[in-house]
């Protein structure tokens, strides 16, 4: 069964460890912020939700990297996350992980799956 295709953004909205793209996908019958960053030219998503405490990662809209664009910051607490995985790299995540969402990149555009 083919899953069902949204359009997050055009594939030119997200540059390689620059601003992510905000979106909202519903869960439980209920928004929930997400987002899209590129990273080593390959692009990946997730909810907007720090692992140690649940609240948005971005104190500035769209601004998830580190100062050294290699990490996912919690612009709150400062947990750090690999781009690629979600998963926590330092700070109070502790072992937690960013929830990724599917999506693909066709005919110049980001998609999530559903």
């Amino acid at each position: 069964m083919a899953r069902r295709r949204r359009l997050i953004c055009a594939s030119a909205a997200l540059l390689d460890g620059a601003d992510g793209v905000r979106f909202e996908v519903e869960r439980n019958g209920a928004p929930e912020a997400a987002f899209a960053i590129r990273f080593e030219g390959q692009v990946h998503a997730y909810l907007n939700r720090c692992a140690h405490v649940p609240v948005e990662l971005d104190w500035l809209s769209g601004q998830f990297f580190d100062l050294d664009r290699r990490l996912l910051l919690c612009a709150t607490h400062g947990a750090v996350y690999d781009p690629r995985s979600g998963a926590c790299r330092g700070g109070p995540c502790r072992g937690g992980g960013l929830e990724p969402l599917p999506v693909c990149e066709t005919e110049d555009a980001v998609w999530l799956l559903e």
